[in-house]
């Protein structure tokens, strides 16, 4: 009754809700507290050692929060940690990496046309940039750089943008925009696990043996902080890219994510300037504006120029079983009349300048490639063509999933030969 692709689909769909019911809570937390932090306000007769107090209304009810400098003079009976949340997010997303990219490397990690990489290859430089990352970025933060916030930020974007060019030298421009996510989503989480919460277990440990707590590892957390309170926007804008071609399937997807950053640094810019109390630097939406505008002309960029069309490459050696199979020329002809309307390189269809998520069905290459999407989309379920607008028959459904179910025995044919 189920298939390989059907368990490895619902597997994914599963991690997948993981993956943003955490990173909601996370990111929710992260913001509430800067937020928080930023509008601090001083009061008279203040116990010692309190930064700053806020009075705020939720749920019918009025809280009354404090912060204190460094530490309380005495360990509170209960403490909330917050670190589950950024923990499971990062836990989730690096499954959902190694079910979609690693486990599918053939089709949406490694880009022939690049580089040539086995499947092993292709996992062992996806891991290891993404440990890279975290090193090269704390080292810089414990360098004397350290002390210089806005120098780092900006040797920080540079290695972002160095990372977002390298990335799409060697992976699918899907999968190197969601590395470039995962790079600094990896960079973020580290800092919790191995940078705030250590930091903070240290001042609790002095609290409860009657130290007075070093003010350092609070100013060391707080750097920390600030680089993720800056970072979050661009990594769910990354995390999302594999669902608009526009930005990771064109020429200049490495300098369009490269903007999503800067866009990411404005946006907050605006609303951390706004929660301080220190105003209201609308010209940070017309930025945010521009350098939208910037990403939208980079996307259209290449429509723009006419070229030769490219002769058919010989058809790769993965993607032969399915050409292979038995059952084939039908679905070629049920794609050719049924989906190839849309799905092509210049789409018939009224309105479409582009084939739905850039998939497009001409070739017998593109078949083959997209044959675990053709059927889990058109075979098994209903989902394409949308609301049956081809006619396409449940026969004709029935043929593509038998044409993906003889994949399995073309391989292994393959094999022995």
């Amino acid at each position: 009754m189920f298939d390989t692709a059907m368990i490895l689909d619902w597997l994914e769909f599963a991690v997948r809700w993981l993956h943003v019911i955490t990173g909601i809570a996370w990111i929710g937390s992260s913001f509430y507290f800067i937020a928080l932090d930023l509008g601090l306000t001083k009061a008279a007769n203040m116990p010692r050692g309190v930064l700053g107090e806020e009075w705020q209304v939720h749920g019918g009810g009025f809280y009354h929060i404090r912060k204190y400098t460094v530490a309380p003079d005495h360990m509170p009976e209960h403490l909330t940690w917050f670190k589950w949340e950024a923990y499971w997010t990062w836990i989730s997303g690096f499954a959902l990496l190694a079910l979609v990219y690693w486990v599918g490397a053939e089709l949406y990690l490694i880009d022939y046309t690049r580089m040539e990489l086995t499947q092993w290859q292709a996992i062992a430089i996806s891991a290891a940039s993404l440990a890279l990352g975290w090193v090269l970025y704390d080292l810089l933060c414990r360098s004397p750089l350290g002390k210089q916030p806005t120098t780092l930020m900006l040797i920080l974007f540079a290695i972002l943008v160095s990372m977002s060019w390298a990335y799409t030298q060697v992976f699918t421009g899907r999968a190197a925009l969601l590395h470039l996510g995962a790079f600094t989503g990896t960079i973020m989480v580290a800092n919790v696990f191995l940078v705030i919460m250590p930091n903070q277990r240290v001042v609790v440990a002095d609290l409860k043996a009657g130290r007075t707590p070093d003010p350092k590892y609070g100013e060391i957390a707080k750097l920390r902080s600030m680089h993720n309170n800056y970072l979050t926007l661009p990594v769910i804008f990354l995390m999302l890219s594999n669902h608009y071609p526009l930005a990771f399937a064109t020429d200049y997807n490495w300098i369009i994510a490269s903007l999503v950053f800067l866009m990411g640094v404005t946006i907050r810019h605006y609303f951390n300037t706004m929660h301080a109390r220190q105003g209201r630097p609308n010209w940070t939406w017309g930025a945010t504006a521009a350098v939208f505008l910037a990403i939208v002309a980079l996307s259209a960029a290449p429509m723009l120029t006419t070229a030769e069309p490219a002769e058919e490459a010989a058809l790769p050696a993965h993607l032969a079983p399915a050409v292979a199979a038995a059952g084939f020329d039908e679905v070629r002809e049920i794609v050719a009349t049924r989906c190839a309307m849309c799905h092509a390189a210049e789409p018939l269809w009224p309105g479409l300048a582009t084939a739905p998520k850039r998939v497009q069905l001409e070739t017998d290459a593109e078949i083959a490639a997209e044959a675990k999407r053709i059927y889990l989309q058109a075979g098994v379920t209903h989902a394409m063509p949308p609301g049956n607008i081809m006619m396409i028959e449940q026969a004709e459904r029935a043929r593509i999933v038998a044409w993906y179910r003889e994949i399995g025995t073309a391989r292994q044919m393959a094999r022995a030969e």
